[in-house]
């Protein structure tokens, strides 16, 4: 699914969730109500500050336009340019998970050295883990689906299995967010 019909998908969800009309929404978001159709139909390329307007007449987080069914595991490499642009700046920004209500996060920075792996035992039930590589290489993953990572890259994972980090480059840093449910 691209990401514009992910955004068609999910303002129709919300506005139908809220019982907005088309025209009430364009009017409370400050947008026009032929760019909304656009967007709904799945056409046209939306800028950062549209979705903000649009969310915020929803009374929605941004994430809420993004959201697919959740898999277990989620990939996302640094060179996947699924990006919402800014047309006031340079910023543009990826959204790489959403917390789903209820849950607990807790964010670590995570410095590995070559020639060591941490092999961690399950955490609780239905526990996640987010890892976003800043420097080097790493694998990382439970045993099963172990996957090799360089910089920009992140993956979701179950974390409620073995799993283990390991550099594969002489210094690697990552930021790891712990995902528990509340």
């Amino acid at each position: 699914m691209t990401p514009v019909s992910l955004i068609a998908q999910a303002i129709q969800r919300e506005r139908t969730r809220a019982r907005m009309s088309l025209s009430a929404l364009a009017c409370q978001a400050g947008v026009a109500k032929s760019t909304l159709s656009q967007l709904e139909g799945g056409q046209g390329n939306p800028s950062l500050e549209t979705l903000w307007a649009i969310a915020s007449a929803l009374n929605i987080p941004l994430s809420f336009l993004f959201e697919t069914p959740k898999s277990d595991f989620t990939i996302i490499r640094a060179d996947e340019k699924d990006q919402l642009s800014s047309d006031l700046s340079t910023l543009s920004s990826t959204l790489l998970a959403d917390c789903p209500v209820s849950c607990r996060r807790d964010l670590y920075r995570v410095y590995l050295e070559n020639g060591s792996v941490r092999e961690a035992e399950p955490h609780t039930q239905s526990t996640v883990e987010h890892a976003f590589v800043c420097r080097g290489q790493v694998r990382v993953g439970p045993e099963d689906n172990l996957q090799e990572l360089s910089e920009g890259d992140y993956y979701r994972y179950p974390a409620d299995s073995k799993h283990s980090y390991e550099a594969l480059s002489d210094k690697a840093m990552l930021i790891l967010i712990m995902e528990s449910p509340g």
